[in-house]
């Protein structure tokens, strides 16, 4: 009987994302909430965004330069009039 182990290793996942790993983790999910946007799945834009703007919130204010702008506008100002706290949540 042969038993084969796997030898585990630290993956990119497993650490957190700083610096330039974490604006382009940021931009990604962005861009990933309005293509869900774009195509009316607005449970999986919700979430997405809720992620993006998780990671977002983490940032320096010169980090947060580096995301382009109109990115920045769709998560902070067009996405929060619909997905925002004065919304009505939505049904289950």
């Amino acid at each position: 009987m042969i038993v084969t182990t796997m030898a585990t290793r630290t993956t990119e996942i497993d650490r957190p994302l700083t610096g330039a790993a974490l604006i382009k983790e940021v931009c990604r999910r962005i861009r990933v909430a309005r293509s869900y946007w774009d195509a009316h799945n607005n449970r999986a834009c919700r979430a997405e965004r809720e992620k993006a703007m998780a990671l977002y919130e983490t940032l320096s204010p010169l980090e947060r330069e580096k995301i382009p702008q109109v990115l920045r506008v769709w998560l902070r100002y067009r996405s929060d009039k619909y997905f925002g706290a004065r919304r009505t949540p939505p049904k289950s």
